[in-house]
């Protein structure tokens, strides 16, 4: 099951409280105050960690707390710190105060370690308070408490290609070729419920990572089909490959296809409609050659590249690999 959201509570430890303690030795009538400090609290910390790929160990363990620090005790003796907690959590996460809204961290690399809620500093013994005209204080600090905190967070596939297209367009079919990805493959609107991620490896030194995002729908961004709620996947994405399917097995215009899908992009993240694309006229194998024409005359006039593939037969598979690795390595040039 993938899960893309979680709202978690973290508590760090609170801190030990100091000691009201006396030196009692032999042949040492006014041994003086040897009450010890209180040890901190333990501090709770999000890491980033590549194995983990999804938030569904938060679905049921919603509380984190930390270790408290141990209590001071008599002849000067400090009391243990508590032990930090560590949370692991997947690249890609984007961790917010869930009160107040607050962006805390995006992780984005591999091992980044993040404080999100700080131990509370151990009380002081009744030693720090002798004074030449108190010798034996009877008072000592109590620990400070461990900060507290709900947060929110919300994962965002880390993906150099986003593959959109409305239901049955063949992304499905087209990731699983390309890469080792195996989604859910089927005939009928909404087979893939859940991003898919692909590895795509040209040769040795080249490859590039493609998500499947779920089909979007007229109307998504109002709650229509699936929704938008995975179009957070591809906000990270530096290029978009657009799947039209140009078959006579569907009704459907080539042009409005691309129209109703980039309309949805924009209405959810006006930058989304800005990003770099190419028009995939998919299915090939059964094309339509007057939906051909149409869907290439129209991305000429437009400036819109637009390349011919077939998952079935594999046609223009290898082109499209060649082409999204150059448009890509175009990108990195010009962000640098």
């Amino acid at each position: 099951m993938f899960i893309d959201e979680a709202k978690i509570t973290v508590r760090a430890g609170d801190g030990g409280h100091g000691c009201i303690a006396f030196r009692r030795e032999k042949f040492v009538p006014k041994g003086g105050p040897s009450g010890g400090d209180g040890g901190d609290g333990g501090s709770v910390y999000l890491v980033a960690d590549p194995h983990e790929n999804t938030l569904l160990k938060f679905r049921f363990n919603h509380q984190f707390k930390a270790e408290r620090g141990r209590h001071g005790e008599g002849a000067n003796r400090h009391g243990r710190n508590g032990a930090d907690l560590e949370i692991t959590v997947p690249l890609g996460v984007i961790v917010r105060d869930d009160d107040t809204g607050e962006l805390l961290h995006d992780f984005t690399k591999e091992g980044e370690r993040v404080l999100v809620a700080k131990g509370g500093r151990g009380g002081r013994g009744n030693a720090h308070f002798a004074t030449s005209l108190n010798r034996a204080p009877k008072r000592a600090q109590d620990g400070m408490p461990g900060e507290h905190r709900n947060l929110r967070l919300e994962l965002k596939l880390l993906a150099d290609v986003g593959l959109v297209g409305l239901p049955n367009a063949g992304k499905s079919t087209l990731i699983s070729r390309i890469s080792a990805a195996r989604p859910k493959i089927a005939d009928y609107p909404f087979t893939t419920l859940e991003p898919n991620l692909g590895v795509v490896a040209l040769d040795i030194d080249r490859s590039f990572v493609v998500a499947d995002i779920p089909g979007l729908i007229e109307g998504a961004h109002l709650g229509h089909g699936l929704g938008v709620q995975f179009l957070r996947h591809i906000e990270r994405t530096r290029l978009l490959l657009h799947l039209i399917d140009i078959s006579q097995g569907t009704d459907r215009d080539p042009v409005d296809s691309f129209r109703v899908i980039q309309s949805e992009l924009v209405e959810y993240d006006p930058d989304l409609g800005l990003k770099p694309q190419i028009v995939v006229a998919a299915k090939m194998d059964s094309a339509d050659p007057a939906k051909v024409r149409k869907l290439e005359q129209w991305c000429g006039q437009n400036n819109v590249d637009v390349i011919r593939i077939s998952s079935v037969t594999g046609e223009g598979l290898e082109e499209l690999k060649e082409r999204t690795i150059r448009k890509l390595s175009a990108g990195v040039i010009e962000e640098s």
